[in-house]
Parts: structure tokens; sequence; C-alpha cells
């Protein structure tokens, strides 16, 4: 029998399975200047993606009035929307998933993207009829509230010491930590790894192949 210490592997979606963290700081500086605020460091920007949109939105523009983040929001989706073509998959992705399903692991999504977002990436994308389930953040609660993986274990009646999250952002982390998982973190998406240290991932894997062998011997 194939040893599993995981059943339920739980990834975030961008700046994880999709190179998309360059684009959504870009949208996100662009929407804050279309709406009279200052235009967020790329930093700032960058930290904020995984979070629920208009939290991220919030925090990456504090200068922007409450009253015009409805607006903040239409705008961010607006740039979103005009260049999501341009997203692609880290090269590596798709055998990794494949490995992982054959090997009978659950596969799910834990995203910051909005329900829309991410249905119109699965729809667009190599990946329709991967994952067996997943939430995002207008589905539930935003992470690092550990709502989403709670809902997704209760679905699979899988316990915590048997799920595993995988993410870029010490949103991500700090989730699985709330949630009582295991993490694994990459390097290569919107947060510096050294962040990552106090939230006691398993490993940092630097690329998509790095993170596949992890996964292929430990999970």
């Amino acid at each position: 029998m194939t040893f599993r210490r995981f059943d339920l592997i739980a990834f975030d979606w961008d700046g994880t399975l999709f190179d998309s963290t360059a684009i959504i700081a870009r949208c996100i500086q662009a929407a804050v200047l279309d709406v009279g605020g200052q235009k967020p460091s790329d930093e700032a920007a960058s930290y904020v993606i995984g979070m629920g949109l208009m939290q991220a939105l919030a925090h990456a523009a504090p200068d922007v009035p409450k009253e015009r983040y409805p607006l903040l929001g239409d705008r961010y989706r607006h740039h979103y929307f005009a260049i999501q073509h341009e997203i692609s998959l880290f090269e590596g992705v798709l055998p990794m998933l494949a490995a992982l399903k054959a090997r009978g692991h659950l596969l799910a999504v834990a995203t910051g993207k909005s329900r829309r977002g991410l249905d119109e990436a699965l729809a667009t994308s190599t990946l329709a009829g991967t994952f067996d389930a997943s939430r995002t953040a207008d589905q539930t609660a935003g992470k690092p509230d550990p709502l989403m993986l709670h809902e997704l274990m209760t679905e699979f009646d899988v316990p915590p010491e048997r799920t595993l999250m995988i993410g870029d952002t010490t949103h991500d982390l700090q989730m699985a930590l709330n949630a009582g998982c295991a993490s694994v973190g990459v390097s290569y998406g919107a947060h510096e790894p050294e962040a990552f240290v106090a939230l006691k991932p398993l490993v940092v894997a630097h690329d998509v192949a790095q993170l596949r062998d992890w996964l292929r011997t430990h999970a």
C-alpha cells in the first residue's frame, strides 16, 4: 500500500498554482489610482494577495474612504478581467496534481479569489475536474480565518492531522495554523519566505519541481 500522510491537500490559487502575483499587484495599484488613492508600493500590493478582495483593497489603500470601496472593487475587477488571459499555470503544476490524484489524495482549492473568479479560471484552464472541492473568500470567511479549511475538512470528514495546506503567503500558512493543519510554503509567489518561519511550515519549496518531489516522498 502506498504511504499517505495526508488525505486532503488544499492549495492556494494565485502565486501557488498560477503565476499571477505580478498581474494582481498591478491591478490593485491601478484600481487605487482610479479612485484617487495613493498608489500602493509593489510590496504593499503583493502583501494583500490571498486575502478576500475588499479586505485586500482596504489594506492596500488605507487612504481611500470606505464609501469608495465598492468602486475600488469594480475598478480592480475591470483591470483584472481585462488581462486575466495573460495568467498561466506554473510549469509542472499539471503533472504534480495528476500524480497526487493517482495516489488517492483529495485535492481542494482554498483561495482569496471570488467564486466567479475561480470558476472562470477553472473553466478556461486545463484544471477543470481536477479538484474535489473549493472554497472562495466570498463564500466563507477570508484568510487567515480557518473557516475555509474547517468547511473542507467537514465536507470530506478528514481531521486536521490528515490535512495539508499549500500556499505562497503568510495568510495561507496562518490559516493552516489556525485550523490545526500542517502547511507547506512556496517561495515563488507573493511573500518572501523569511516571513514563513514563525508559522512553522513543514518545508518551503522554491519551485514546483521541488514541491512535487517533497509531496511524492512526504505527503
